[in-house]
């Protein structure tokens, strides 16, 4: 995006966990700070250096240490692309448990560390369920070894839990067990209009209701963000005339292990939908190949590319009730309205769309000729506030990083916030860990 700028002047390229902890060791007695840094595809400015602390760059750690076909436990280095797991073990029949927009270049090490949450969550949950251990450097040089493949062990603290999502300011992960899932036997998906928002929490009720276990993916998507999408060539996957003023739409996939079993679910979810004595979408398409599955697919993930063509986008992560998705878009919308910042010459559009399965809304702000003070002092910490009045979090998936360290007490109280310090006081009392990241000055 071109929002965050490095200060480091050195970059290392461990290849071994050795080579981190001695790395480690080295910078702990000389007190250097160090960033960790995966696939560098993170938003909020946790993987840059602030203040010339070298970079830690894991991956030249890309390899697979071991794969059980039979349980499923995945072994692996930290540096490994996410995209590249995914074909390892797609050949066994598995999958990996989450899938993200970057999964071509965002590494699993850095997945872990920032608790990234993505298109599979719905259906296999978060991180935090789905990692069996870790290898973590600490900040001074010693090598935690918790890779473990057992799905149970109730043996005291559960010290993983402290490294998933903690972004690198506790420790270096190096290695990852995770467990991956069986690949489904068959993947189909919809694609609906509906005229209100409302419509769409009793549309995802009906869903869950009709599909049950086969639900793997429930997005939604507001319509200043598909008319986007078409505007640049995602589409069209509904016909025009049907769509009308249809003020939001809705992705449905379904994973299970029975094709017929599958479709006959999804028709007859469509049939009832259409035959409603009044109806909760104005259209549909159920996708008959897996080029159309494809394309479906492609309009929901092309999003974020075609944000960034739109100009620079303020991005906003958060997790509301899924009652007020479309409510925090039209809020902010008027804010920026009634500031005279709405318009070709500052803010071209206001839009969301997000995981509805699991309440995470994407709200993106796009300045169409490039980031300004006034437009940022009209969001924040305005958004924040939003999002904290309806009991919000002000990061739902990406993480904190150095953008919004001081926005964490709209979803942390004092408690809370005072508890973490004494964590990173704990594991890292010269603060050389990703120092600037999570935690707000003191």
């Amino acid at each position: 995006m071109g929002k965050y700028h490095g200060q480091a002047t050195t970059v290392l390229r461990p290849r071994t966990t050795q080579q981190v902890s001695d790395i480690v060791k080295f910078c702990a007695s000389r007190r250097i700070g160090i960033v960790p840094q995966g696939g560098n595809t993170g938003l909020v400015g946790g993987s840059i250096s602030l203040q010339k602390e070298i970079v830690l760059s894991l991956g030249a750690m890309n390899s697979v240490r071991s794969f059980d076909p039979v349980s499923g436990s995945l072994v692996a280095d930290a540096g490994c692309i996410l995209e590249s797991l995914s074909d390892h073990i797609a050949p066994h029949n598995h999958i990996m448990p989450l899938d993200l927009g970057a999964k071509g270049s965002c590494q699993i090490g850095g997945n872990l560390s920032t608790n990234a949450g993505g298109l599979r969550l719905l259906r296999y949950g978060s991180l935090h369920g789905t990692v069996l251990g870790l290898e973590v450097v600490l900040p001074d040089g010693t090598v935690l070894d918790q890779l473990s493949t057992l799905r149970k062990d109730n043996t005291g603290y559960d010290l993983k839990q402290l490294f998933v999502g903690a972004e690198g300011t506790l420790g270096v992960i190096t290695g990852v067990s995770i467990l991956t899932p069986p690949a489904p036997q068959a993947s189909n998906n919809i694609f609906l209009a509906l005229p209100h928002f409302k419509n769409v929490l009793p549309l995802f009720q009906t869903a869950k209701r009709q599909l049950g276990e086969i639900l793997s993916a429930f997005e939604y998507i507001d319509r200043t963000a598909y008319d986007m999408a078409l505007e640049h060539d995602l589409g069209p996957i509904l016909n025009p005339d049907e769509v009308g003023d249809a003020q939001c739409f809705v992705l449905v996939e379904t994973s299970g292990g029975n094709h017929e079993h599958d479709m006959e679910k999804l028709n007859n979810l469509l049939e009832s939908l259409m035959s409603a004595d009044q109806p909760l979408i104005y259209t549909g398409t159920l996708s008959q190949s897996p080029a159309q599955f494809a394309s479906i697919w492609a309009l929901r993930e092309g999003l974020t590319e075609c944000v960034q063509k739109e100009g620079k986008p303020y991005k906003y992560d958060v997790s509301v009730p899924l009652a007020d998705f479309q409510s925090v878009v039209d809020t902010v919308r008027e804010r920026l309205i009634s500031k005279g910042l709405y318009g070709d010459h500052a803010v071209s559009k206001v839009m969301g769309y997000g995981h509805v399965g699991d309440g995470n809304l994407h709200l993106n702000v796009i300045a169409k000729h490039g980031y300004r003070p006034e437009l940022e002092a009209a969001l924040e910490p305005f958004i924040y506030e939003l999002v904290a009045s309806h009991k919000g979090s002000v990061s739902a998936e990406h993480g904190i990083g150095s953008m919004k360290t001081s926005a964490l007490r709209y979803s942390k109280d004092d408690v809370s916030i005072e508890w973490m310090r004494k964590i990173k006081q704990v594991f890292d009392p010269l603060n050389i860990m990703n120092p600037g990241k999570v935690l707000p000055s003191a």
